[in-house]
């Protein structure tokens, strides 16, 4: 099993970047979510959960923090230029300046029905869905022909097996992951994205179906260290 794709994604719910090398540390791939942008009405983060064009935008790193690039190819200046393209007011916000991190999601993913939008509470750190997958990787096996920029993992390796990788160290390049989780999946997986990413819902049905709702794997970094594209995984021990 090796690294093909790494993926970092400097802004929650954006498009990301793709990397030749990565620096793995305790709050996953460095500047990895690091921002997220706010709802000032409601408090929520926002995501393309919530808001499917968020997926059309794409974040940058940049010497001083992180960019956006909007839709039509201009960078965002201000919170005033993000909230006039969401037509809500919002704010992008750094890790750092943010300690309540709540999102919205449907359980009902079909209709997506008003009533059946609900809060959760996401990590505390980097703007992660949960704690226990800073880090995530996916197989392209798994992934079935579908684009890689479905599921947004941060690593993509080229051979099936990653659900074996549960439960123990696993050693990618010089850093040490320990995989914990299956990944559940969401309505995200299901949204349009540029290039000719069609809304699909079959996308997540079919995860349910075939593989219990989850689809990668999720850990933290316990040995930080670089990792390549290239790169072997070498599962070591167990977790205890």
């Amino acid at each position: 099993m090796r690294v093909t794709e790494l993926w970092r994604f400097p802004v929650k719910s954006l498009q990301g970047e793709r990397l030749d090398e990565a620096a793995l540390g305790e709050l996953g791939i460095e500047g990895d979510r690091r921002y997220a942008i706010f709802d000032l009405g409601t408090g929520f983060g926002l995501t393309a959960r919530r808001e499917p064009q968020m997926l059309f935008a794409s974040a940058r790193t940049t010497p001083d923090g992180v960019e956006v690039v909007l839709p039509d190819g201009s960078v965002a200046a201000d919170d005033a230029a993000l909230s006039a393209w969401l037509g809500r007011p919002v704010a992008l916000r750094s890790m750092a300046e943010v300690e309540e991190r709540r999102y919205e999601n449907p359980d009902d993913t079909e209709t997506e029905a008003a009533a059946s939008w609900g809060p959760f509470t996401g990590a505390g750190g980097a703007f992660h869905d949960s704690a226990g997958a800073t880090v995530t990787v996916l197989s392209t096996a798994s992934m079935d022909g579908e684009p890689t920029r479905r599921f947004r993992a941060n690593v993509v390796v080229d051979e099936a097996g990653e659900d074996g990788l549960v439960g123990h160290a696993v050693r990618i390049g010089a850093a040490t992951v320990a995989v914990t989780t299956p990944v559940p999946r969401c309505v995200m997986v299901t949204r349009a994205q540029p290039d000719g990413i069609e809304v699909d819902r079959e996308v997540l049905r079919g995860i349910h179906r075939e593989h219990g709702g989850n689809l990668a794997v999720g850990g933290s970094v316990s040995v930080p260290g670089t990792v390549r594209v290239g790169d072997e995984l070498v599962t070591a021990e167990p977790l205890t």
